[in-house]
């Protein structure tokens, strides 16, 4: 187990990756109505420049197959298991529900100890362990009444319902908390190391400070410990720079991108660089500073509040908050090849997390629960999505 470790500010060549004013990571900001377009322009340092084989198409296709489960209250995190189904979190309940992926039948796991929501913090990301057909291990990232921290727990699916998690192991602790700005998407690379996006909990200075986990992406090991090749050395952080990380994704080349709130100005999506600075707080969206790396793709905050990413057909899917969308972010290596195009605008409230579902497949969750969102727009489901 990890308490906080120091980070030493020396930098290695890379083996391998508040209150302010505003917040748009949940639509409380005030945007500037006049940046509200999305721009596509990539800083060509921002990451690998090795191609993808094919770029897509500049305009793609979304149709909604089915709803898979509805009545979900708060969903955050969302792990599909090997069968089909799907692990599902809710933030404010602090549950962990599988999901039927043909029925949508809801059999509650059971709660995890220790989660304190409120505001933006509670239950957040899921990730199933790389060798999970064998340990049986989920791992979950969540807000306790002092940090945010990473823990791991046995699924035993023989239990009965609603017993069925073992007790949680913290693997990482001492993640910045507060109110807002809590980050909490992880995922297990290509690479078999857990990434965790965190957010600077409205404290801007941690963004900058390589000395803290707050506004960092953290490669670590499934056990906590910082993963082999980071580029600070001992360090669990794998870039920094960043206000609040809610989306994980990889394409099929095994380069990273990852979704970012801004204040009132840019939201972005990044392609991620070892060791990588993305600016903030001191500057929002593009800049002419060659010490930071610009975003590959950048929203006004009323047209995103990105959460949730991910990678099929030649392109990353961003889910929106605010925004009520899903974008898509056609690739050419680490460049967007065309503008990003937006689907599903105000039809299913506010958009949370978006997982590969297999092929041209997604599963997108709805976050009209969460305290923000309009009542109109009902529970919160689970979606099916084709794309292309």
């Amino acid at each position: 187990m990890i308490v906080q470790r120091r980070v030493v500010a020396a930098v290695t060549a890379a083996a391998a990756l508040l209150l302010t004013a505003g917040c748009s990571s949940d639509g409380g900001g005030t945007p500037d109505e006049g940046k509200s377009g999305a721009s596509s322009s990539a800083d060509p340092g921002s990451s690998p420049t090795r191609q993808a084989a094919e770029t897509p198409p500049a305009q793609g296709t979304v149709k909604v197959v089915r709803t898979v489960a509805e009545g979900l209250n708060t969903p955050w995190g969302l792990a599909p298991l090997p069968d089909g189904d799907l692990l599902v979190s809710s933030r404010d309940e602090a549950t962990i529900t599988r999901v039927d992926g043909e029925t949508g039948k809801k059999t509650e796991l059971g709660e995890v100890p220790g989660v304190s929501p409120a505001g933006e913090g509670g239950l957040m990301g899921l990730a199933l362990s790389p060798d999970y057909a064998s340990d049986h291990m989920v791992y979950a990232y969540f807000t306790s009444a002092s940090d945010n921290r990473i823990v791991r727990m046995l699924y035993d699916e023989q239990r009965p319902s609603g017993e069925q998690l073992g007790a949680p192991d913290t693997i990482f602790k001492g993640i910045p908390k507060g109110y807002i700005h809590n980050g909490g998407r992880i995922a297990f690379g290509p690479d078999k190391m857990l990434y965790a996006g965190t957010g600077e909990s409205g404290d801007t200075g941690l963004s900058q400070n390589k000395e803290s986990t707050g506004g960092k992406i953290l490669r670590l090991t499934p056990e906590g410990e910082p993963a082999p090749g980071n580029p600070f050395p001992n360090s669990p952080v794998y870039s920094y720079g960043h206000r609040n990380v809610q989306g994980l994704a990889w394409d099929a080349q095994q380069r990273l991108f990852a979704a970012e709130f801004g204040q009132d100005t840019w939201d972005e999506l990044n392609a991620i660089k070892p060791g990588g600075n993305y600016g903030w707080p001191e500057v929002e969206g593009k800049s002419d500073d060659s010490k930071y790396q610009n975003p590959l793709a950048q929203w006004g905050t009323d047209d995103a509040s990105p959460s949730g990413v991910a990678y099929a057909e030649g392109s990353v899917w961003m889910a929106g908050l605010k925004g009520q969308r899903l974008w898509r972010i056609p690739l050419n290596g680490t460049e967007a090849s065309a503008d990003p195009q937006a689907f599903l605008e105000g039809e299913y409230g506010r958009l949370r997390t978006v997982v590969p579902a297999g092929g041209d497949k997604l599963w997108l969750t709805t976050s009209n629960t969460d305290g923000r969102g309009d009542p109109k727009d009902g529970d919160d489901r689970i979606l099916e999505v084709q794309v292309s």
